[in-house]
């Protein structure tokens, strides 16, 4: 399993903008990926009710995969 841990760039952490362009780059790789917050369930992260449920905020890093990195990173409220 190949994991990475990234800070959150957006502002307002993962809400509905950047959480719906993380959960489409997910499905359009067509691979596995999960999401987990410290001490919370791993998640299927192609789904954007899931991925929001996590609460992740701005500054929050949590493992993902290398390619999605830059999107997570990625500052979208501006």
């Amino acid at each position: 399993m190949v994991e990475r841990t990234v800070r959150i760039g957006s502002t307002h952490g993962l809400h509905a903008r950047p959480a719906k362009l993380f959960t489409q780059a997910v499905a359009a790789s067509g691979t596995r990926v999960m999401v987990q917050t410290t001490g919370g369930p791993a998640v299927n992260a192609a789904s954007i009710l899931a991925v929001i449920a996590q609460g992740i905020d701005h500054g929050d890093e949590r493992a993902v995969l290398d390619e999605l990195v830059e999107l997570l990173s990625t500052d979208h409220d501006e």
